[in-house]
């Protein structure tokens, strides 16, 4: 890909790895949970090589997964704190669904909906470690009482699907904001998408230049 020297770094190459590595994670263990959670789904245990390896592998990815995702948190979360003009923005959304971004409060590095995206997901992180722990049985669920058991099994599942739902809103969210993904491919974009989408960021980073 041809770069252009005016483009304005948005990711370093360890933020895109943490980024790839968390998201790997994630669809192993998505079409693997799916597989456990319902026979008509049980087809999808072949990408970890059939239903016993499946069992075994699922919850260690899943901790894997966790891991990658606090290096990320730790990352980004002072980036992703709520202000007053993100909930601005927020209430706006439906503008910006429509097309019509005139009125859209200037966002920064991230905006409104994309914040609230990052503390959801990572609700959903904290709940599907320790549900998952709980029912975790070749190793943890013989020490919890069968009605935590139980629940923390409709909490994981229940966990799971708002997950993929979200990352699901995160996708498409990136492939309708033309010029996004590059960011996520190659650490950059241009003056021209920064401008239009993160214009107070593209203040922060041009030190108000054009």
């Amino acid at each position: 890909m041809n770069r252009n020297p005016k483009d304005l770094v948005r990711y370093t190459s360890s933020e895109r790895a943490n980024h790839w590595a968390v998201g790997m994670s994630f669809i192993l263990l998505a079409l693997s949970g799916l597989a456990l959670f319902h026979p008509a789904f049980y087809p999808l245990s072949i990408v970890l090589g059939g239903g016993v390896w499946t069992r075994i592998l699922h919850p260690f990815i899943g901790v894997l997964m966790a891991l990658l995702f606090v290096v990320m948190f730790f990352r980004f979360w002072k980036l992703n704190i709520i202000t007053q003009n993100d909930k601005e923005w927020l209430s706006r959304v439906n503008e910006l669904v429509d097309g019509d971004d005139r009125n859209m409060p200037p966002a920064g590095k991230y905006n409104g909906g994309q914040k609230l995206l990052f503390w959801l997901l990572s609700a959903c992180m904290v709940l599907l470690l320790l549900s998952g722990i709980v029912i975790w049985r070749a190793y943890f669920s013989a020490l919890f009482p069968i009605g935590l058991i139980r629940l923390s099994s409709v909490v994981h599942a229940a966990a799971a699907a708002l997950m993929i739902g979200l990352i699901i809103v995160h996708v498409y969210a990136a492939i309708w904001t033309k010029g996004t993904i590059r960011a996520m491919l190659y650490g950059t974009v241009s003056r021209a998408w920064a401008k239009q989408h993160h214009p107070a960021w593209f203040r922060q980073m041009t030190g108000g230049g054009k």
